[in-house]
Parts: structure tokens; C-alpha cells; sequence
């Protein structure tokens, strides 16, 4: 019987420990698979057409993604998890003409740009560091 727990404790010490991807890993690493790239950072402006909620996985974890319309069409544009940008002063909603600096990507097979600082008017939105790190990192508060 004694075996039997000790073996118990073992299995579930493993389950927690070996979850998979953590949110907080893919913080550490950038997110979206380490995928920010700064030397894909470009800048872009244009008018916001829409600001949505995006699940990530089967957690209660919703990233922010707006939909950019440049000069050169649309673009999607990924800001960060909601409970970090929604916490700040800037709000960007659509109609609103912002400039976006950030790493272009390929996310779910079609281009996008992965959000560092988005300015609006005279306020600005920092969301990573020049290295593409995010300013959540090491956020608890959810």
C-alpha cells in the first residue's frame, strides 16, 4: 500500500511539473513561438478596422489582435494578452489612425505583425522591448 502512494505522489509531481507550454514560457520566450524577429521590425500606420479577443488554446487566455488597414491593405496586428493591454491607459478602438512598429510574421500561414509600440495621436502604447521582449513579462497580476 505504502508503495502504492509513493508512486501516486510520483505520477502526479510528473503531471504538474510536465504540463506542456506554459503561458508563462511563451511570455519568456516572445510568444508565438519565439517568432518576434527583430530583424523583421517595421513600422506601419493606417486605420483600425476592428479590435478583437482571440482564444489561445483551451485556457481562459485572450490575446488582442487588431485588424490595421494600410496603404498597402490589411494587415493583421498582434498587440498582447488582453488582462496586460487592457490594463492600459491607451485604448485603441476601430476608426482610430494608429502607427504600429513591430516584427512581421507568419502567423496561421498569412503575414502579420507582432505589436512592440503602437502610437496614437500623441500617446503611445509600448508592449516589448527593441529585443522584442514582452513588457508582461513577469506580470502575476492577471
Amino acid at each position: 500500500m505504502k508503495t502504492f502512494f509513493v508512486l501516486a505522489a510520483a505520477a502526479a509531481t510528473l503531471m504538474l511539473a510536465l504540463p506542456g507550454e506554459s503561458l508563462a514560457q511563451r511570455a519568456m520566450r516572445g510568444g508565438y513561438g519565439g517568432r518576434y524577429d527583430p530583424q523583421t521590425v517595421e513600422t506601419v500606420s493606417g486605420e483600425v478596422i476592428s479590435v478583437d479577443k482571440v482564444v489561445y488554446g483551451r485556457r481562459e487566455y485572450y490575446g488582442v489582435h487588431l485588424l490595421l488597414r494600410t496603404d498597402k491593405g490589411e494587415m493583421p496586428v498582434h498587440l498582447g494578452p488582453s488582462w496586460f493591454v487592457d490594463r492600459q491607459t491607451v485604448k485603441i478602438r476601430p476608426h482610430d489612425v494608429i502607427e504600429v512598429t513591430g516584427s512581421r510574421v507568419i502567423y496561421d500561414g498569412k503575414p502579420a505583425l507582432i505589436a512592440a509600440e503602437v502610437k496614437k495621436g500623441e500617446e503611445s502604447l509600448r508592449l516589448r522591448t527593441v529585443e522584442g521582449l514582452p513588457l508582461w513579462r513577469g506580470s502575476r497580476a492577471r
